[in-house]
């Protein structure tokens, strides 16, 4: 019989006293787990409060019930549709510009996108060779970084700027890990949203909002998010390759989540950047004709502005294919870099 897995002592049992902080453990290979915060279980769903008509011996009034509370997000059976927004309104011209979300699409090999979107994505491989694995190893970061939080316990996630979520994206990790963690996709893009939405109709623990993530208090506020996550308990924030799109103080945008999510909430992050030479300035002029924003690509040093009060786990910020990499492949065997990496937990 094969070595049983390693529990990781952030789910460790409830009750041990004096554990607000998990204790460091060693993992296989060279690389070693950052103390990780104990995550608290999910509060029991609530009951119904036995009423006159519930007491025992006593008959019920006709037309009566024992009154019950509402049941949270955290502790809604998973049979119960997930609460949904209104199905965003896409304009003609959405179509015929290129949108980053669904160029990412095309360069992971999806098929929710345009013909706008594959003409796009066909100069970014001619003017840089090396873009489909930039974008594969970055996908390939988020599935690390979304089981690794799993692992330590994170059970529902608020992804930023998601993109079409396919192609191995969060809620189909969390699928795999059979844990029935809940996800709410966020983005701008009204054409990837209604993708989104068509594509979760029938998932009870993933929504999909189309919302600017620079506005945080309508991203907390919708439906699909406060109807789906439990805002009191901690919550694994997202920012995969989206923050190059936030040009002006992302630094304080990523702040106002934080600030706003529970103690123990995580962050999982990678940015686009040039700092390696072999790639960027071609990628920076293609991507212009993105209609919304220009992106703006980061020096390691930004990007680590950008983790300002998150205690990141080993091996901190590096690069996306440095970051835990799978067994058998080694860390920095990409020929290309073009993304930023880091997962840690608010302090």
């Amino acid at each position: 019989m094969g070595e049983l897995p390693r529990r990781h002592p952030s789910v460790a049992p409830v009750g041990l006293t004096g554990r607000a902080r998990a204790e460091a453990v060693a993992a296989p290979g060279p690389l070693t787990f950052a103390a990780v915060p104990a995550q608290p279980a999910a509060r029991p769903g609530p009951t119904a409060r036995p009423g006159p008509a519930a007491r025992p011996g006593s008959t019920a009034r006709p037309g009566t019930t024992a009154p019950t509370e509402e049941p949270t997000p955290a502790t809604r059976p998973a049979a119960t549709p997930a609460p949904s927004d209104a199905a965003p309104a896409a304009t003609p011209e959405e179509f015929e510009q290129p949108s980053s979300a669904r160029v990412y699409d095309y360069l992971l090999g999806g098929a929710a996108h345009g013909a706008v979107d594959r003409a796009l994505g066909d100069r970014l491989k001619c003017s840089q060779p090396g873009v489909v694995e930039l974008a594969r190893e970055n996908r390939a970061f988020l599935r690390r970084a979304v089981r690794f939080l799993l692992a330590a316990g994170i059970d529902q996630f608020l992804d930023l700027g998601s993109g079409v979520p396919t192609m191995g994206n969060v809620h189909e990790v969390v699928a795999r890990s059979r844990s029935g963690a809940r996800v709410a996709y966020t983005d701008v893009d009204s054409i990837a949203a209604l993708h989104g939405q068509h594509l979760l109709a029938a998932l009870p623990t993933a929504t999909y909002t189309a919302v600017d993530i620079a506005d945080v208090d309508a991203v907390l506020s919708a439906p699909g998010v406060a109807g789906l996550l439990d805002l009191r308990r901690p919550v694994g924030l997202l920012a995969f390759s989206v923050l190059q799109h936030v040009r002006e103080d992302a630094a304080s945008l990523v702040e106002a989540y934080l600030r706003r999510l529970a103690p123990g909430s995580a962050l999982g992050l990678s940015h686009f950047t040039d700092d390696d030479p072999r790639t960027g300035t071609a990628i920076e002029t293609e991507t212009a004709a993105y209609p919304r924003s220009v992106p703006r690509p980061r020096s390691r040093a930004e990007v680590a502005a950008l983790l300002t009060g998150v205690d990141l786990v080993d091996p901190g910020l590096v690069w996306a294919d440095e970051w835990r990499p799978e067994p058998g492949r080694p860390a920095g065997g990409a020929e290309a870099r073009g993304h930023w990496a880091a997962v840690g937990f608010r302090q």
